[in-house]
This record gives structure tokens, sequence and C-alpha cells, in this order.
């Protein structure tokens, strides 16, 4: 009997045939021709134009030149020439100036540890000429002529030929990879190149303030690059990156000479809050040597992230210096990146420093301002007022009465006095914004979230919740402002009413609660120049005195204002940590808290809100403390009108000249005009005050009570708001005429 396995196994042998492994022997090591290895070397040292453009002006400022002009074009592809006028090149070394690490800068390689110079391998060129057509030429001091010859693959093509040149040195580089066809199709968009030449020649303007720059496209009449010697860096990048960046930068410096060993300078400037990109812009030199470093980047961005409102990235240049042994530049073909000895301390201690920085300096933001035609609006606001409101597709529209129809909403500027009122000549503050731009910037700076843990401030706070008046608090919401009635009283608008709204009060209310709600989180005021306390309070007294002949009373108000200084003195801690009111030892003011934003108080007022503090707060009990202190700053910070009469209407004759009789006064005025007769320079300051007033109630005020005001129902009895007119009345009066 035959097995069926065995049978299977010798059929399977005949049907496939023997297969033997050849051993593979190793591939022989070949030693490769010059010119390849060339080549690829130049491959990694010239990866792109840009590149070849950092090479030579690198070389051209350790030439010492104070002037270099880079031509492009086709992105450096068909040409890169950069022009300087610096110390040139002697003849002598024509015939190994573009070998291999062949360079006057270094001889042995302890020489790397203490370099100044940009270039130190010798490479550049060298690669430059294998990859693409390389000319030089170049005329030395005392020199009758210049020199000129071509390189290729390193050696010269021919003899130098004595021409015409003007000092320093010119290299032309053309037609870049034309050996190199896989890397010259990957870069064929010129104009993206031409960008990053473009961005290397502004980064090295910036830092080098004492060299002019210029970059052009070849055939180009203006340079998009045109940079002068200038004293200053901030100059320069105001010349290279313009005005709107160079005004939003701040100056920031850090320092250290720690024993063990991390030791640097840095200084430079950052972008401040109202700088907006999207694109973060790290122009970073180190020694003197452009460079990148992605740790420090990073840790930038985190401090601005941050800060800055959300896709707004920063500006940041710095210039850091180490001792020369610290750093290691032999560590990149493109010589783009360096490695520091004590890397991260270094980054840690910057990171700070930026952000104590931008936090000192982020107290205030600017926002653009919009132009509103108000005439404009008002026109296209009656063509558009339609007695029918709107509904869901398939219901029937209701047709609202015309004598309960709200001609105005508090989202438009149509319908205010304004628009009715031709503007005067003279030159008011030009802080005129639409509405909606003050909204935004009010709700991009609300109240802090966390509140103080105090209780007896949070007691304060929900006091102030629970008398709000739901009535006032919705007419508040939404009410529309129309302009002002009087020195106190302003026109507002709700629905079908028209109010008389008391601006002193609810400014004085309004500036209260803020000041309870940012107890402990206040940004400062920083005053320029300190103010002594005990001088302002014997100032506030001399003015509350009735009979200011008598001088028996000096003695009283010098003692009274000495107390007084001596108690805010003893206070100033409390007054600093919780409202930012801050006294120092000297019992100077120097600094008061921001209580809304886009809005400073009154300074002639200080005398009094000191002898406020003073005299009328309770300072043995913490609540009765708090709410007098609020209330004196509440006060104090309330939009009064100002000291200075109102120039329109009766208020005019404040500001005749004194010193003149009757009798002249009325030949004045019967021969001369009025206005030559007005002493102008107070007149102009009187109508800048009132204008400013103005301004700040209906861009400041009126926005922000519809955000934060919780109006306390004593307002809807002691005249804060009075009711002058109401359409549904206003028809009943006319349909009796």
């Amino acid at each position: 009997m035959i097995d069926d396995s065995s049978l299977t196994a010798e059929m399977e042998e005949e049907e496939s045939p023997a297969t033997t492994i050849v051993p593979r022997e190793p591939p022989k090591i070949q030693r490769l021709e010059e010119s390849v290895v060339n080549r690829i070397a130049a491959g990694e040292v010239i990866q792109r134009p840009v590149s070849a453009v950092k090479e030579l002006v690198e070389n051209s400022l350790d030439a010492d030149s104070s002037s270099i002009s880079v031509v492009v074009k086709d992105g450096g592809l068909k040409l890169i020439q950069v022009s300087d006028d610096g110390h040139g090149i002697r003849r002598e070394d024509f015939p190994i100036l573009c070998e291999r690490h062949t360079t006057s800068k270094l001889t042995k390689f302890e020489d790397l540890f203490s370099l100044s110079s940009m270039g130190f391998r010798g490479e550049a060129l060298a690669s430059m000429t294998y990859v693409a057509h390389v000319t030089v030429t170049t005329i030395t001091k005392g020199q009758i002529h210049g020199y000129r010859v071509s390189y290729r693959d390193g050696v010269m093509e021919h003899e130098p030929k004595a021409c015409a040149a003007v000092k320093g040195t010119q290299i032309m580089v053309e037609n870049l990879f034309y050996n190199m066809i896989a890397r010259r199709k990957t870069l064929q968009n010129s104009a993206d190149d031409y960008g990053k030449i473009v961005d290397l020649l502004s980064r090295m303007a910036i830092h080098y303030n004492n060299v002019s720059f210029s970059c052009r496209k070849h055939g180009a009449v203006k340079a998009d690059v045109h940079s002068v010697v200038s004293p200053s860096r901030l100059d320069s990048i105001r010349s290279v990156y313009g005005v709107s960046v160079a005004k939003n930068l701040m100056k920031v410096e850090v320092s250290s000479c720690d024993s063990s060993g991390c030791t640097f300078d840095m200084e430079g400037f950052i972008s401040n809050s109202n700088y907006v990109a999207k694109k973060t812009i790290l122009v970073l030199f180190i020694n003197d040597r452009l460079v990148e470093c992605s740790a420090l980047k990073r840790a930038i961005e985190i401090v601005y992230a941050a800060t800055l409102p959300k896709a707004s990235k920063p500006f940041v240049y710095m210039s850091i210096n180490l001792p020369r042994e610290h750093v290691d530049i032999n560590i990149h073909p493109t010589k783009k990146e360096v490695s520091l000895l004590n890397q991260e301390i270094i980054i840690e201690m910057i990171q700070s420093e930026v952000e104590v920085k931008l936090r000192n300096a982020n107290d205030t933001r600017t926002f653009q301002e919009q132009k509103v035609e108000y005439i404009q609006s008002t026109l296209t606001s009656q063509k558009s007022d339609s007695p029918v409101s709107q509904k869901p597709s398939g219901q029937k529209t209701q047709k609202v009465p015309v004598n309960k129809m709200v001609r105005t909403d508090s989202s438009d500027p149509a319908g205010r006095l304004h628009a009715f009122l031709q503007p005067k000549p003279q030159s008011l503050p030009d802080k005129v914004s639409s509405l909606s731009v003050v909204r935004s910037s009010v709700r991009q700076r609300r109240n802090p979230k966390e509140t103080a843990d105090l209780s007896s401030v949070q007691e304060l706070i929900a006091g102030v919740d629970s008398c709000c008046h739901p009535g006032l608090l919705e007419t508040v919401r939404n009410c529309t402002y129309v302009g002002m009635a009087d020195d106190v009283f302003a026109l507002v608008q709700y629905n079908t009413h028209l109010y008389l709204a008391n601006v002193v009060n609810l400014s004085k209310e309004l500036m209260y609660q803020q000041t309870l709600r940012r107890f402990a989180h206040f940004n400062a005021i920083q005053l320029s120049d300190p103010a002594p306390l005990s001088e302002l309070i014997l100032l506030a007294l001399k003015e509350e005195d009735l009979d200011p002949g008598n001088d028996t009373k000096d003695d009283l108000k010098e003692r009274i204002a000495e107390m007084n200084t001596e108690l805010l003195k003893e206070k100033a801690e409390m007054l600093e940590e919780y409202f930012s009111v801050h006294i120092d030892s000297s019992a100077n003011l120097s600094r008061l808290p921001v209580i809304l934003d886009q809005y400073t108080p009154d300074m002639d007022r200080v005398p009094e809100f000191l002898l406020c503090l003073g005299n009328d707060v309770e300072w043995e009990d913490e609540k009765s403390c708090f709410q007098g202190v609020s209330a004196a700053i509440g006060n104090f910070y309330a939009m009064h009108p100002p000291l200075l009469p109102n120039p329109s209407g009766d208020g005019i004759q404040f500001y005749s000249k004194r010193g003149e009789s009757s009798q002249e006064k009325s030949d004045l005025e019967g021969n001369v005009d009025m206005e030559d007769n007005l002493d102008q320079d107070l007149l102009s300051d009187a109508e800048n005050a009132w204008a400013q007033r103005e301004w700040s109630i209906q861009h400041v005020l009126f926005p922000s009570m519809r955000l934060f005001l919780k109006p306390p129902a004593s307002m809807a009895s002691n005249g804060t708001f009075v009711k002058v007119a109401s359409l549904e009345k206003l028809y009943k009066i006319f349909e009796r005429c």
C-alpha cells in the first residue's frame, strides 16, 4: 500500500525547480570625483536664492561696507547682483577666491570661538560657482581701476581683466541651479523667493542701522527695501516696516551676569496690545548674526497668547550678546541656527521680562476710529422707516399705530441732535468715533471676572443688585442718547418717551458700582509729576472757605491738612492694594485708578477728592470704609461740569479781558467786534473742556451705562430721570388742535 503523503511530496519536488541563493558581495566604496562632492556640498549651502543673497550680504558686512545694494531677477534664478562699498578684494587673491575652504576670517579651529565676522567656512562663493555663473568686479583703495573675473566650478575662467569700477565689490550670480534641474523646477515661484529676499534685507536693515540697504527687482525704478543710516533702531524699524509698527513698540532689556556662567545682554522692541497681525515676526540677532530660534519664538508666543486677542501675533526684535565662547555657530549648513550655553535659562529670563513688560504696559488699548456720516444715515433711516414689524414667513404682519411708532433705536445714530447741527469751525477733540466702535472697545475690556473675596465687598455688591429698579434698568439698557439739554441734564429717548437724565447722578452711581466690581483689580493712571498731599488738601480747604480774607483760619487749615496727610499716609498700603491709589513715603500722590476705559477724570477735582478721603471715610469699620472710599472715588470720577463756565450763552462774559472800565467796555462793544475783547486762550481751554465732557458723556458714559449700571430705586424719585414728553400724549394734544 502506497502512502499518499509521501507521493504528494515527491510530485512537488519534481515540479518545482531547485533554487540556490548566491551570497551578494558588499558594494565597493569609491572615492567620488571632486566635482560631484562640490556640487553636493553646494546644494546644502545654497538651498534657495535667498541663501545666496544672505551669504553675499554677510560678506559685504564683513568688508566694512556702509551701503549694500541688491538687484534680483526672476526671484534670483536669473540674476542676483550684490554691490557694496567695502574694502574690496586684492588682485593676488583672485585665483583662490572661489576655492572651497579659502577664507580670510580664521586660520585655525580655535578661532571659531572668538570670531566676530559673519563668514568663516569659505564655502559660500565656491558653492555658488558649482551651481551658477559667478562674476566678480572689485577695486581696492588706492587702485586706479578695478578688475573683473568670472568663475565656474571654483576656478577662474580667464585672467582678471582691468575695468572701470566704483569703490567696493560687485558680485553677479547668474542662472542659479542651471545644472540642478530638479531643484530649479521646485523654485519656479519667483514671487515667493523674491519675498523671502525682501524679508531678509528688511531684517538686516533694522539691526545694521549704520548701513544703508536697498533691494529692487531688475529693471524696476522703485526699491522694495530702502533704508538709510539712522541714529536709532526704532527709526530703522519705522523706515522699513512703517509707522504703524513703530508706534506700537515698547523697548525691552534684559541682562545677566550670573556667576554660574549665564552671562548675556538683550535689548530690543516688542509690540504692545495695539499691534494686530496674523503672523508672528521675530527678528533675532545673536552676536550680530541673524538666526532663528524656535524655542524662543514659542516662549514669546505663549506670553502674547495670554495677553492679546485671538488671531493677533506679535512683532519682536531682539539683539542678544553673549561671550563668543558661549555660542557655537557651526551647527547648520546655512548658519541660520546657533547653539547657546544655558539656552533654557536665557529663554526663561527673556520670557519673564516680556511678560512683565506686557502686563505693566497693557492698561490701555487704542481702537480704530470710524467717522459717521450723520446726515447720510439720517436720510437713510428716514427712507427705511417702516410701520410694519417683520414676522416669520406665513404669519400676517401687524401694523403698528402711528402714535406708538418708535422713531429711533439705541444702535442707530440717526435721530440725534448732532445730525441737525452745523459743526463749529473750532477744532473739537479728534475722538469722534461711532457708538458701535466704542461699544466694542468697552465689551473687549470688561471687568475682571475675579472679584475680591472680602465679605464686606460682596455685601456691598449684593446691596447694589438688590436695590436695582427693574423699570429704570430696562430704560437704561435700551435708551438712545439725543443730546445735552443743559450743563447737567441730557435728553434720552426710550421707546416713545423722552426723558431728562441727570448725567452727574448717573455717572456718580456708575463709578461707585464700577469701583466695587473692580475692587483690587484696577489698572492705573500714572501722574507725570507726583503731587504733594498737604498742598492739595490745603488748596481744597481754601476753595471751601467762604471768608478767604480771614488769615486767622490759615493755621487751622494747615493743621487739618497735616492731620489728613498723616491719616492717608497710614492708609496708603490699603489704598494702593484695593483701589490703586498710590501714595509714596514722601506723602505724594502718584497713581490713580482706571474706573472706565477711555475716560480720565477732571484733575482739577483731585484736591476735593483727597479732602473727602480724609474727612468723610469711616476708617475703623471695614464695610463702611470700603463704601466711603468707593463713594469718594465715584464722586471724583463723576462727569461734573467743568470748573470753567460754559462759554455758550451768558457764560461768555466770564472770558472778557480784565482791567477795563465799563466805559471802555461799552466803547468796545459799540466799535469793535466782541471777539477782540475775549481772552482767546482761556476761551479755547473752556471750549475744549466742555466739548471733551460732552464727547465722554455720549461715547463713554452711555455705552458703559447700558452694559454695567444697575440704577437704584431712589433714582425713580430723586429727579435723576424726568419724563418730559410722550408720543402718545403729543398725538392727543395735536388731535385736539
